[in-house]
């Protein structure tokens, strides 16, 4: 009898049942959509961040000493403290390596101009091949380290190019100082080194001349040595703990200090560091690492708020089309109350309609709701987004919440019908 009773209002109110459907689709595949989005944007976000610096700096613990004393910035003549070049690779073999996501040191100099004016020379990696220990092949450098330089003449210094080290990039605003051009050689102290590229970085590098690290560090008798080194890492944003690690690993619990340890936030990543590299101090740029945080918290908030939103709207709709269903049945349901069906039994029967159609819909929408991911994960991050089983659980959970929300202006509508009214045309 339960069977033709709900496969007869199936047929009969196929319209309404399949608006409710589509109702319930709409809302599964939003929310589907952004949950599977929220899951997996924390690393997509901060690879996006990525792209506009380093999070990490690392320094010869002396001369962060010193520097924090005297208030003198890179390259002051306080800054007798060096890191050695050959540890670099273990950057790549601390807890959280596949973390790591690029890095480059540095070491400057000042160098006389033909004009005699004073420049600053800055020697790095540009696109410097490791082989590492573990097998891992990477490059890492300055041209992933700063992206957003526009490279307005000429072209990105090569390491692979035989003479690398003899060539040089010049900032914009030194260029157009000095009136120089690509190509031209340029005497730097004993040295004659030919520009192969003019940048515009925005900043203080405009007026920077770059060159590869080998070439300042033997213009300096420097060799194996460099000043500092900075890091992009993805990093997991801080919290309670994370802060108060930052503050005195020791004065955490074993527990604590494990969970802290074993999760990729900021001060653990530079903590790991600087067990690995001799004699360093590694320390957050506090202004990425804080924005990395922000943005990333804004950004789930704003696809939890729509979600949200999207299951409100989808609950609104499905009380109007329940109520209608329920109007439109009216007689039926005073003829069932009259020959002695109980309020239990019509109101249970109404919800098994409701939740056999909300589940056509939750599966029609979460198929949909995964492309809406991807399609997200294309156009803004160029990626696609990756199946989290968790999903599923979550949204059948908040279709069949919002399913029975939207149903309960129906169910009293149910509870409060008489039968002798309405079997007498009374509604």
């Amino acid at each position: 009898m339960l069977f033709r009773m709900i496969r007869g209002v199936l047929f009969h109110q196929k319209g309404k049942m399949l608006l409710i459907a589509i109702t319930i689709a709409l809302g599964a595949s939003l929310a589907t959509g952004m949950l599977n989005v929220v899951m997996d944007v924390e690393d997509k976000v901060n690879k996006e961040l990525k792209n506009y610096g380093a999070n990490i700096t690392v320094k010869p613990k002396d001369a962060s000493l010193l520097s924090d004393i005297y208030d003198v910035g890179d390259g002051g003549a306080l800054n007798a403290a060096y890191l050695r070049e050959d540890e670099l690779g273990k950057l790549k073999t601390i807890f959280w390596a596949f973390n790591i996501v690029d890095f480059t040191p540095f070491l400057d100099a000042q160098v006389t101009l033909p004009d005699g004016e004073g420049a600053k020379v800055v020697g790095t990696w540009f696109n410097h091949h490791l082989s590492l220990p573990t097998g891992e092949e990477l490059d890492a450098g300055v041209q992933g380290m700063r992206s957003w330089w526009e490279i307005t003449d000429g072209r990105w210094l090569n390491e692979a190019d035989e003479n690398a080290d003899q060539e040089i990039m010049v900032g914009a605003l030194l260029a157009e100082r000095e009136r120089w051009t690509v190509g031209e050689s340029v005497k730097l102290g004993d040295r004659d080194m030919t520009i192969v590229g003019i940048y515009d970085a925005g900043g203080d590098e405009d007026d920077q001349i770059f060159a590869t690290l080998d070439a300042v560090q033997a213009m300096t008798d420097r060799e194996g040595k460099v000043a500092s080194i900075e890091v992009s890492a993805l990093t997991t944003p801080d919290n309670d703990l994370a802060r108060r690690a930052a503050k005195n690993p020791a004065a955490l619990t074993s527990r604590d200090y494990e969970t802290w340890y074993c999760t990729a936030y900021v001060s653990a990543i530079c903590y790991q560091i600087q067990e690995v590299i001799t004699g360093s101090v590694a320390s957050a740029v506090r202004q990425v690492a804080e924005s990395e945080g922000t943005i990333l918290d804004k950004t789930k908030l704003l696809m939890i708020l729509i979600t949200a939103l999207s299951l409100i709207g989808s609950a609104l709709g499905i009380s109007n089309l329940v109520t209608a269903s329920v109007m439109e049945r009216a007689q039926e349901i005073g003829l069932l109350k009259a020959i002695g069906a109980k309020d239990r039994s019509i109101t249970g029967v109404v919800m098994t309609e409701i939740l056999i159609t909300a589940l056509i819909g939750f599966a029609a929408g979460y198929g949909m709701g995964f492309g809406f991911a991807q399609l997200i994960g294309q156009s803004v991050f160029g990626s696609a987004i990756e199946m989290n089983t968790k999903v599923i659980p979550v949204v059948a959970g908040l279709i069949a919440l919002v399913t029975v929300a939207g149903s309960l202006p129906a169910i009293r509508m149910v509870l409060r019908l008489k039968p002798a009214e309405v079997l007498h045309g009374g509604h």
